[in-house]
């Protein structure tokens, strides 16, 4: 059977360098695709031939684009795609809350998502492929004033969107939502926290099910709560 190629969105590190490591041990082609091109090209480098490094913004729609093109050109097609770029918020709240910054979240979070799906979906089409995404456990609950939390929940509400459209053709869409997991994406690293290998396994488990079952969405926390805080 030939090996799937799977793109990657914040695959310089964390979840998404981890989950590279994971679908190439798995028999995947990955597409590398972050800002970081020096990071890119030392995980490009431990992951050997089967994985090309894509350096591009995830806030522009041209730069997926190409990089989805060059992907497919090296490996025959894309079969999946995991867009997991996103970015947290330094000044919670909203009255004593950055505007500025929130309008780099929606850019990353939500309009980087939603190019990530626009470019890929002439790909995915075609071999029936599938979309994962990364949401949260702030996606799935209220958290005072957050608008890092409101841009997860439209993570989950388009999620569930894109899933009834993909399935139109046969396509699947999942959701992976984690509570904290010790990555870069925090300052501090805490013991009891999801680490980035868990996340992993669940995108792993969403693409390697049965074809005729959708995992519309993995959900996980981390057992020990002194994490949360």
């Amino acid at each position: 059977m030939t090996s799937k190629t799977l793109f990657i969105t914040g695959a310089s590190s964390g979840i998404g360098a981890q989950t590279a490591r994971q679908a190439v041990s798995s028999g995947w082609n990955v597409g590398l695709f972050a800002r970081s091109a020096d990071a890119l090209a030392g995980l490009s480098e431990e992951l050997g031939d089967k994985a090309l490094a894509l350096p591009g913004d995830v806030t522009s729609r041209d730069e997926q684009v190409g990089a989805l093109a060059q992907l497919a050109g090296e490996f025959g097609g894309v079969d999946a795609v995991f867009a997991n770029a996103g970015t947290g918020i330094n000044q919670p709240g909203t009255e004593n809350g950055d505007p500025g910054e929130w309008e780099k979240v929606v850019q990353l979070n939500i309009m980087g998502v939603l190019y990530t799906a626009h470019a890929a979906m002439p790909y995915l089409r075609p071999v029936k492929g599938h979309f994962v995404v990364t949401g949260s456990l702030a996606g799935r609950t209220h958290v005072k004033g957050s608008v890092y939390s409101a841009s997860k929940w439209f993570v989950h509400g388009y999620a569930g969107n894109l899933a009834l459209e993909m399935a139109e053709w046969g396509g699947r869409c999942t959701v992976v939502a984690p509570g904290m997991v010790d990555t870069p994406f925090f300052d501090n690293p805490r013991e009891g926290r999801l680490q980035a290998s868990d996340v992993a396994d669940a995108v792993m488990l969403a693409l390697n099910a049965n074809p005729r079952s959708n995992v519309r969405e993995v959900f996980l926390t981390p057992l020990d709560t002194s994490g949360h805080h």
